[in-house]
């Protein structure tokens, strides 16, 4: 039939309409008078009146164009049970469709004011044993993006599931959206996926309804995307299910948050194959909801994402930096300490270091700090574009105002397991989102015929900080956080557990600030004194963890000295060569982070003794302001 060979939606249409005998097509016009059946669509009876096919075809596409008017006769013939015409017409209107969905993901990503169209910096990408294999995490070599789905690198043949994992920061969002766009352009999967769809995991809880239509729906951006169609072929689609994590902490049974949302059950549904059990699934995950993940899967593909190469890590670097002579300044800073050169091969923590330094420089102040850990980074970059002190304006947000207001979003949001916020939640932490661009990204969601706007911190890693600075700045200073001593007191209680789990990044920061020469760094910075019943439970704190130390993963633990990185790098452009770079099984020293390096604290006597000074006249450790604060700027 020569309605098989076209794919224009126009032609189609009146091909359709031209197999009908004469009987079947005065049935079809009686049908397209019935606008209860087309949903307020369709003709008149006095239109339809000696109208021949081709001038109904006509009439039809000019008044609600071609590809409407294909649905519209579809469901007709679907009334008239003519259903191979139905299945024929269906087809093209899905093809036709799936150039409108393209379009459509172009053109978001283009509206993004970070977008990956513009600059992406290639990932270092290992396949791995699944975790529950006799060798955990045992590196089966480098693999590229186009080959994830490689029928050949699976467990076991069947429907794909891909599981990307690694710490925060390296890159698996961006990646996840890289993907998708080089699908819409043509360059990746184009002959293996109809559609794939980018699903964030932490805006799906802002779907009204939980249905699978009504994922696609949202996914597709289009109220009336053909999804019947989209579901009729699930081999021929992806999934990527980006920010697993961000569903639920399975190891936070206690935390004060509500059940899972119905589009949340849904998402799990689909992990577990309970529907569209053929379609492929590509899953980024952190490690630390890696157990509650793999109790889902079947027979899973494991990558772990690596950050970046040496070579790639520059790149980003003079890129970010549109003047040449500040990208050579801030390269040749960041390569003259340890700390920060490895830290920038993780490129979310790079992107942290290029705005510091960035900011740094547009107010013409000199870098004096010095991190020696992750901790040190975050919170220069954070004193950089915490508003002034010396604002005489009541009514302005001040320096400290903000840090305890951020930090306390930040704990509510962890306590009820909440990444999004309303401008609401905002004002109830005396928190202004536009003034604070460099903390929180606003997003805009369509609800009905409204544009609501959401905030979110700027990565996952700032709320984690933030939420290990609220157990330090809280006005009752009388003990550590609550949460915190659940935390120590559930590993201690399984230590059996406990060695298979990851520990939350807060506790990680927490940790780190447990250190004498972190917890001073940090008053100096913020001029303000954590009070000594803080620093006897910081100090608990670091002896109750040190004891389980060996047995835990650490989320920035992965980091590689120079002789490594290189042998990586070459591993990945030689895949018959396997490099182990795992985890060491040797004892570390409890003294210190395979973060950190041993350096000196910033030369800064003069605001030592000016914050001293302040906190001679604290009482239990209350913040008070400092004069030395610098102006806020937003990232390019």
């Amino acid at each position: 039939m020569a309605l098989a060979l076209t794919s224009n939606p126009q032609e189609a249409l009146l091909l359709a309409l031209s197999d009908l005998d004469e009987n079947d097509f005065k049935i079809l016009k009686f049908h397209l008078r019935d606008r209860t059946l087309l949903g307020g669509q369709g003709l008149a009876r006095g239109e339809l009146e000696g109208l021949s096919r081709v001038d109904l075809a006509s009439r039809l596409v000019l008044r609600y164009g071609a590809q409407e008017a294909v649905k519209m006769v579809c469901k007709v013939l679907q009334v008239m049970n003519l259903l191979e015409l139905v299945d024929q017409l269906s087809h093209i209107c899905l093809n036709d469709y799936r150039e409108t969905y393209r379009e459509y993901v172009r053109c978001l990503e283009e509206r993004q004011e970070e977008g990956v169209s513009r600059t992406y910096n290639q990932l270092l990408l290992v396949a791995i044993a699944s975790p529950g294999s006799p060798e955990p995490e045992q590196e089966q070599g480098s693999v590229t993006v186009e080959a994830l789905f490689d029928p050949g690198e699976m467990p076991t043949p069947g429907p794909a599931t891909v599981v990307l994992q690694g710490p925060a920061g390296t890159g698996k969002t961006t990646l996840a959206r890289k993907i998708v766009l080089d699908w819409a352009t043509g360059t990746l999967y184009k002959d293996r996926f109809d559609y794939v769809f980018y699903v964030g995991c932490r805006e799906v809880v802002l779907l009204p309804e939980g249905t699978l239509d009504q994922l696609l729906l949202w996914c597709c951006g289009d109220s009336k995307a053909p999804v019947t169609e989209i579901r009729r072929q699930p081999e021929r689609l992806l999934f990527i299910l980006d920010g697993y994590d961000e569903l639920q902490r399975p190891f936070a049974k206690r935390l004060r948050r509500p059940g899972p949302s119905p589009a949340q059950d849904t998402l799990r549904r689909l992990i577990r194959r309970e529907v569209l059990p053929t379609c492929s699934l590509l899953i980024t995950t952190r490690p630390l909801a890696l157990r509650n993940l793999q109790s889902l899967l079947r027979q899973p593909r494991h990558v772990q994402v690596r950050g970046f190469s040496e070579e790639e890590r520059e790149k980003y670097v003079q890129a970010y930096f549109t003047d040449g002579e500040q990208a050579q300044k801030a390269f040749d800073f960041i390569r003259g300490n340890d700390v920060l050169y490895q830290a920038c091969l993780v490129p979310g923590i790079c992107w942290v270091v290029c705005s510091w330094l960035k900011g740094r420089m547009e107010r013409g102040g000199e870098v004096s700090e010095t991190p020696s850990s992750g901790t040190d980074i975050f919170m220069a970059y954070v004193s950089t574009f915490l508003p002034p002190n010396d604002n005489e304006d009541p009514s302005e947000l001040t320096r400290d105002r903000v840090l305890r207001g951020l930090c306390s979003l930040a704990a509510e949001g962890i306590q009820h397991q909440r990444f999004l916020f309303e401008e609401a939640d905002l004002r109830k932490h005396s928190l202004d989102g536009p003034s604070l661009a460099a903390f929180l990204s606003s997003h805009d969601y369509q609800e009905g015929l409204d544009i609501k706007k959401f905030y979110s911190f700027r990565h996952i890693s700032f709320q984690e900080f933030f939420h290990a600075m609220s157990y330090l700045v809280k006005e009752d200073q009388s003990q550590l956080g609550e949460e915190s001593l659940r935390e120590v007191n559930r590993l201690l209680g399984d230590r059996e557990q406990a060695a298979g789990e990851e520990m939350t990044l807060s506790m990680q920061f927490l940790l780190d600030i447990s250190k004498k020469e972190s917890s001073s760094n940090l008053e100096l910075t913020f001029c303000f004194k954590i009070s000594p019943s803080i620093k006897q439970d910081l100090k608990n704190f670091k002896e109750q963890m040190s004891s389980l130390k060996h047995n835990r993963t650490w989320e920035w633990d992965f980091f590689l000295n120079e002789a490594k990185m290189k042998s990586l790098a070459n591993c990945v452009q030689m895949s018959n060569v396997a490099f182990k770079v795992g985890h060491s099984n040797e004892k570390k020293s409890h003294s210190r982070s395979s973060f950190s390096v041993t350096t000196s604290l910033s030369d800064a006597k003069k605001e030592e003794r000016k914050c001293l000074v302040v906190n001679e006249r604290n009482v239990a450790g209350t913040q008070k302001q400092a004069a030395n604060g610098k102006s806020r700027g937003k990232r390019n």
